[in-house]
C-alpha cells in the first residue's frame, strides 16, 4: 500500500507542476491557431464583431491569387537556397576552425587564428533584424553612398551616373535578400556545428590522416556523417525561417509591408499582413496563415524523413 500511495503522490507532483504549463500552453499557442482557422471560413474584416460563413471560398481566392501564388514560388525558392547554403558554408568553416589545419604533433586542430575566426562570423548573429536591414540598406543603397555600388564604381565594374538598383531591380531583390539572411545565420550554425564537432573523438580524424584522407575526404567521410543530427536539426529551423522572411521583406524594399518593385519580392507572409491591416480582409489572411502553417508542417515533416540516416556512435 505504501508503494501505491507513492506512485500517487509522485504522480500529483508531477501533474500539479505540468498543469500551469500546459494550460498557458493551450491559451495562448493552440487557441489562437484554433481561431484562426475558424476565422478562415468567414468573411471577418478584423474589426467587426460579426461576420459570415463563407465554407471555403477564402481558399479557393487563394488558389487564383496571382500575388499569393508568386508570394508562394518565392518562398519555396528561399526554402531550397536558405538552408543550403547557410549549411553548406556554415559545414565548411567550422570543419576549418576546427578540424582543417594540420595539427603536427599537437594532433588535430584547426587553421591558425581559428578562435579570432569563430568570434568574427558570429558577430552578425548578435545584431537585429532591425539593425540589420538598416545595414544592408545602406550596402545596396543606389547613390554613391552605397558600399555595393561604390566598390562597383570604383573597380571600373558600374557607371557612376547609372548604379544599379539593387532592391529595385526584379532581376536581383531576391538574391539580395538571400544573401542577407545567409550572412546573418552563418555565424550561429557555425557554433552549432563547431560543438557538435568538438565532442568527436580527435582519434578519428587522426586516423584518417594516417590513412591519408585529405581535406575534402575527411570532410565527407568523417566530418558530416557524425553531424548529420546537427545539419537536419538545422535544416528544419532554416527551413522554417525560409517560410517567414516577413522583417526583412517589408523593411528593405518598397511597398506597402515591402515586396516590391512589382510584388519580385513578395512573400506569404507580406501579402498576409497587406490583407490583415489594409485590405480589411481579415478571414482571407486567415485563411493564408493557416496554408502557411499546414506547409511548414509538411515540409518539416518531409526534411526530418528524407534526411533520416542511421545514427553513428562513437
Amino acid at each position: 500500500m505504501s508503494q501505491v500511495a507513492q506512485g500517487r503522490g509522485r504522480t500529483g507532483f508531477v501533474a500539479g507542476f505540468l498543469l500551469a504549463p500546459i494550460a498557458l500552453y493551450l491559451t495562448f499557442v493552440i487557441w489562437p491557431y484554433v481561431q484562426t482557422f475558424g476565422y478562415s471560413f468567414t468573411n471577418w474584416t478584423g474589426q467587426s464583431p460579426t461576420f459570415d460563413f463563407v465554407g471555403v471560398d477564402n481558399y479557393t481566392a487563394l488558389m487564383k491569387d496571382e500575388v499569393f501564388r508568386g508570394a508562394l514560388w518565392h518562398n519555396l525558392l528561399l526554402l531550397v537556397f536558405v538552408p543550403t547554403v547557410t549549411i553548406l558554408l556554415a559545414l565548411f568553416f567550422a570543419f576549418m576552425v576546427n578540424a582543417g589545419g594540420r595539427g603536427g604533433a599537437g594532433g588535430v586542430q584547426g587553421v591558425r587564428g581559428s578562435a579570432f575566426y569563430k568570434i568574427v562570423y558570429f558577430f552578425p548573429q548578435v545584431l537585429s533584424l532591425a539593425i540589420l536591414a538598416v545595414l544592408f540598406g545602406a550596402v545596396y543603397r543606389t547613390d554613391g553612398g552605397g558600399l555595393l555600388n561604390g566598390v562597383l564604381i570604383k573597380l571600373g565594374l558600374v557607371d557612376a551616373m547609372h548604379p544599379v538598383e539593387w532592391l529595385n531591380e526584379p532581376r536581383f531583390v531576391l538574391w539580395c535578400l538571400l544573401l542577407v539572411v545567409v550572412w546573418h545565420g552563418v555565424g550561429f550554425y557555425l557554433v552549432l556545428f563547431s560543438a557538435a564537432m568538438q565532442s568527436v573523438p580527435k582519434d578519428i580524424y587522426e586516423a584518417a590522416l594516417l590513412d591519408g584522407a585529405g581535406r575534402a575526404q575527411t570532410f565527407l567521410k568523417v566530418t558530416l556523417p557524425l553531424l548529420w543530427d546537427s545539419v537536419q536539426t538545422s535544416a528544419v529551423y532554416l527551413g522554417i525561417a525560409a517560410m517567414d522572411m516577413f522583417v526583412l521583406v517589408s523593411t528593405m524594399t518598397s511597398g506597402q509591408f515591402g515586396g516590391g518593385p512589382d510584388h519580385h519580392s513578395e512573400v506569404m507572409a507580406t501579402v498576409l499582413m497587406r490583407n490583415f491591416l489594409y485590405f480589411g480582409k481579415s478571414g482571407y489572411a486567415c485563411a493564408m496563415g493557416v496554408v502557411m502553417l499546414v506547409l511548414t508542417m509538411i515540409l518539416s515533416v518531409i526534411t526530418l524523413r528524407a534526411t533520416r540516416r542511421e545514427r553513428i556512435e562513437f
